[in-house]
């Protein structure tokens, strides 16, 4: 059954699945934790012995701390439960599991297949428990650096932050960013309705600039059908810009009216405090900026403490 409440393992140990990784596409197609050291003796691990573990990997290792690290490795896959989470990474995604406690001996074969395994409970899952794909390059680095270890089983650092991204839960830190911004677009709303026509004008068209649109038309001149003429010379297009501090739904109506004969390649409909809800309808090309969406657009091209300036 796929687990759809949140997780809450004792420990968490990333696995790298064989050297570079040889063993992860079995173990996923599979649905097993695989583990070589294949000239480590099943008996002793299975009995509990790591002292004579540890013996046998001091003969074969070139220091005391190597042999150390690789008995850990191995009482690590052999003792912790199924409460222990399990994560790899392969195929550009994060891996994660539970493992059943009993350990099955394969026996030696060649260092391309695993000497040893443990079934996973429910198999591995690469997404949340939403299921919103784990994909490493939306993870943070706190936590995909361990991928770097050059042996094989250790304790995950970023534990706090993992079991976040498996559970769905947002960053405190996000939280707190997202506040700061929802105040911010607010005020900036509140900032861009409160400013004088002349001022708005000179926004949009900052916005605009600062978008990689070129202004073909003088800022200020009187047109009959729309403030701006645009230029687009990266994607070869012009666009139309009404810029309204107030209009209503037969205002815009016109002006898409206008767009249609046009011939431009898209028009922007820019209003602060429009009278009722405006819509676009089934328009093609019509992009509309009010409220919220004005906001962001301004605050996206830098413009915010231009508002500050301008109705301090």
């Amino acid at each position: 059954m796929t687990q759809t409440t949140p997780i809450a393992p004792t420990t968490v140990r990333y696995i790298k699945l064989g050297a570079g990784g040889s063993f992860a596409r079995s173990s996923l197609d599979n649905g097993e934790l695989q583990l070589g050291y294949h000239e480590v003796p099943h008996d002793l691990c299975a009995a509990g012995d790591w002292d004579g573990v540890l013996r046998y990997f001091a003969g074969i290792r070139r220091s005391t701390g190597k042999a150390k690290d690789s008995m850990r490795e191995v009482q690590d896959f052999y003792t912790l439960g199924s409460d222990c989470l399990w994560i790899m990474f392969a195929d550009g995604s994060l891996w994660w599991g539970f493992a059943e406690p009993e350990v099955t001996w394969l026996g030696i074969d060649h260092s391309l297949s695993a000497s040893r395994v443990r079934r996973m409970i429910g198999g591995w899952r690469s997404t949340s428990i939403l299921g919103v794909p784990l994909r490493v390059n939306d993870l943070t680095t706190r936590l995909t650096q361990v991928a770097n270890y050059r042996g094989t089983i250790c304790a995950v650092r970023a534990a706090d932050y993992l079991l976040r991204k498996i559970n769905a839960e947002e960053e405190p830190m996000v939280a707190t960013a997202t506040s700061a911004r929802a105040a911010m677009l607010a005020s900036a709303m509140h900032m861009i309705a409160a400013l004088h026509w002349a001022d708005f004008e000179i926004m949009v068209d900052l916005i605009f600039a600062r978008g990689g649109w070129q202004r073909v038309s003088v800022l200020g001149k009187t047109m009959a059908d729309v403030d701006l003429i645009l230029e687009q010379p990266t994607l070869g297009e012009t666009a139309s810009v009404q810029v309204k501090s107030r209009a209503s739904q037969a205002v815009l109506d016109e002006h898409i009216a206008y767009f249609d004969a046009s011939g431009h390649d898209r028009t922007f409909f820019v209003c602060h405090s429009p009278t009722g809800s405006l819509s676009t309808g089934d328009a093609e090309g019509v992009h509309l900026w009010t409220g919220e969406r004005l906001a962001d657009m301004a605050v996206k091209a830098g413009l915010y403490e231009w508002l500050m300036d301008r109705v301090g």
